[in-house]
């Protein structure tokens, strides 16, 4: 089996599991999902970070797992038009290589769009946008969001790879989306103020830097306004988080 391959097991081992598992009267085993003392499925006698540097770049095996980088962008729509913010930390292979990395992309003046996965494969699709308005790509790794302004409003779009077209009021990507979710939720309202938009959108993405460590930097912040985009600048998200906590005291 492909599990027990890339596991090591023995035939023996492996059946040995699946009797501990489900074999013993009243026992839980090893994987006895449901228990009432539930247990992470790991091979017994491994610990997950040994097991993964056995399957890393580098290892002699065949079988190598790429540990995923990330990001943290967002956008949203309120009553004075979109606002656009992302971090700025920018990995390459393990190491960061820089801080100040824009992952807002300026298509035209009239239209933004922000940039998670691939730099390169985002940069590429988002610049061959500004001359076509469909094609078919390839396949890319990006995960983006489109925002502009025409007859209907502000407007914001999330497109990815897979061909996923959606619209809405507001979404985030990369793998400090999840916390930058739990901010947006607990702060959004579409009749916002500008300066609380702002706030929002600074406090979104410098708490998601704070617990996803591949997101980090600084937050760069546009507002797209029914008469093109303004950027409203970048702000070091250590000094956000300080000034948050300072708030708190």
């Amino acid at each position: 089996m492909a599990l027990q391959e890339v596991c090591g097991l023995r035939r023996e081992e492996w059946g040995a599991l699946l009797e501990g598992a489900w074999g013993a009267a009243g026992g839980t085993g090893h994987y006895g999902f449901g228990a009432g003392e539930p247990r992470i499925a790991v091979p017994p006698g491994r610990q997950p970070s040994e097991f993964l540097q056995t399957l890393s770049e580098g290892s002699g095996d065949r079988h190598q797992i790429e540990l995923a980088h990330g990001t943290t962008t967002l956008a949203f729509t309120f009553q004075h038009g979109v606002i656009v913010a992302t971090d700025s930390r920018a990995s390459a292979g393990k190491y960061i290589s820089t801080l100040l990395f824009n992952k807002v992309i300026e298509i035209n003046p009239y239209l933004l769009g922000t940039m998670s996965g691939s730099a390169a494969d985002c940069q590429y699709w988002e610049r061959l946008l500004a001359k076509h308005c469909s094609t078919w790509m390839g396949a890319l790794w990006c995960g983006s969001m489109l925002c502009g302004w025409d007859k209907k409003g502000p407007g914001l779009y999330y497109i990815d790879d897979n061909g996923v077209r959606l619209s809405g009021p507001l979404f985030s990507t990369g793998s400090g989306n999840t916390y930058a979710y739990g901010v947006l939720d607990s702060g959004y309202r579409p009749d916002l103020s500008v300066e609380e938009a702002y706030d929002l959108g600074r406090r979104a993405i410098s708490y998601a830097t704070h617990r996803d460590a591949y997101s980090g930097g600084v937050v760069n912040m546009y507002h797209m306004k029914e008469d093109g985009w303004i950027r409203v600048g970048r702000t070091d998200v250590a000094m956000l988080l300080d000034q948050y906590a300072e708030a708190k005291k």
